[in-house]
């Protein structure tokens, strides 16, 4: 396990940067839907995005408690991490699966913000996060590319990003004796596909969140860009998918924490009937409430964060503080605009704005029937549900 780090000069560097970047500015990208280059740029020259990336790469080596703090702080700052998250994780599975060269011609570009990786090509418009039975296909012709075709749907940052990490089928589903096999990982730069089989498609949805639909019509990656073995991938992103569950688990606490604190502060300042409203149980009990909701699902974050960092199966706790993080926010969110009253749907309060960001999480990137049915299958061995 790797020697813990104080993460509080990291905590409150991440504060200061994101001082520079108050509430006004997230509205006006809220309204006009733009992404947040600026604070993008600040958190990579600041090395955050970074902080999972080994310093012989340019990176800044840190842990997952590490990278998980800093998720936290963005957003208990008010900010969002969403527009970048992304980065932090799917260059994982280059890091532990990609070869020596691609390791070094791409980890050191985005370690130093030259390369975006914020694109994760997974979820398809038919089958959802039933990963398995997704149907973009990836055909080997020759010995120096592949031909891609298919389309993927929530793909996240696709018009921001240079690389993309793609999941695709190389063998048809009815030729492979196991259900998680016949499935390959590319990295795909962007930079040189557009308009050469590559089509993107902004999804307008209820928050600012730059996601997207991806089409593929034989577009054509460079064999070299295979990461790992052929057939292998859906192994490959699984120990991405907890970093991600853990980092979003992070990003939830810190939604949660700005909440609080926001009601706390109203509660003590707004004065009804000659005293402060949080003289009142009333208002007192549902905030003390939200409170003890995120200090434990805190805890589960932790713990899987610690379990990752160990190098553990972390599945199952990745998987309880996702989803423990994002009621704990969303019921946060809820006392919060409750407590405000009418000022909580003003936008000058930034409540309602980061009530809607909050709320994606129950929802995404994976959805609580899915956490449950993962649970009562693999840690509770109960029959597999159809």
């Amino acid at each position: 396990m790797s020697e813990a780090i104080d993460l509080a000069p990291i905590r409150e560097a991440v504060r200061d940067l994101c001082a520079k970047f108050p509430g006004e500015y997230w509205r006006k990208l809220d309204r006009e839907r733009e992404y947040p280059a600026a604070f993008v740029a600040a958190l990579t020259q600041a090395g955050f995005l970074a902080a999972l990336i080994p310093e012989e790469y340019g990176g800044s080596g840190l842990t997952m408690m590490a990278a998980a703090a800093i998720m936290e702080e963005i957003h208990a700052s008010g900010c969002n991490g969403a527009a970048c998250h992304a980065q932090m994780y799917t260059m994982g599975t280059v890091l532990r699966h990609g070869s020596v060269e691609q390791k070094q011609k791409y980890l050191h570009g985005i370690a130093s913000g030259e390369l975006r990786l914020q694109a994760f090509g997974v979820t398809e418009p038919t089958s959802g996060t039933d990963t398995l039975s997704l149907r973009t296909t990836a055909v080997r012709d020759g010995n120096n590319a592949y031909v891609v075709n298919g389309q993927k749907i929530w793909t996240s940052r696709a018009e921001y990003s240079d690389l993309m990490l793609l999941l695709a089928r190389t063998t048809p589903r009815e030729q492979v004796a196991k259900r998680t096999d016949g499935l390959s990982v590319f990295l795909v730069d962007m930079r040189t596909v557009k308009d050469k089989g590559l089509t993107i498609r902004p999804i307008r949805t209820m928050m600012n969140h730059a996601t997207t639909e991806v089409f593929f019509d034989n577009m054509r990656v460079p064999a070299e860009n295979l990461v790992g073995e052929e057939g292998k991938g859906f192994r490959y992103i699984l120990s991405g998918m907890n970093a991600e569950r853990i980092l979003i688990g992070s990003e939830c606490i810190g939604d949660a924490k700005w909440f609080i604190e926001k009601a706390t502060a109203y509660a003590k300042e707004r004065v009804l009937f000659g005293r402060p409203i949080g003289q009142n149980q009333g208002v007192q009990f549902p905030i003390a409430r939200a409170h003890m909701q995120m200090r434990a699902a805190e805890l589960m974050v932790h713990e899987a964060a610690r379990r990752y960092e160990a190098g553990e199966d972390c599945g199952e706790e990745a998987n309880m503080a996702k989803q423990l993080a994002a009621e704990a926010s969303w019921a946060a969110a809820d006392m919060c605009v409750q407590t405000h009253g009418g000022f909580g749907f003003a936008e000058e309060f930034d409540i309602e704005r980061k009530f809607r960001e909050t709320r994606l999480y129950t929802v995404a990137p994976i959805s609580t029937n899915m956490v449950l049915s993962y649970l009562a299958e693999h840690v509770l061995g109960l029959p597999r549900s159809y």
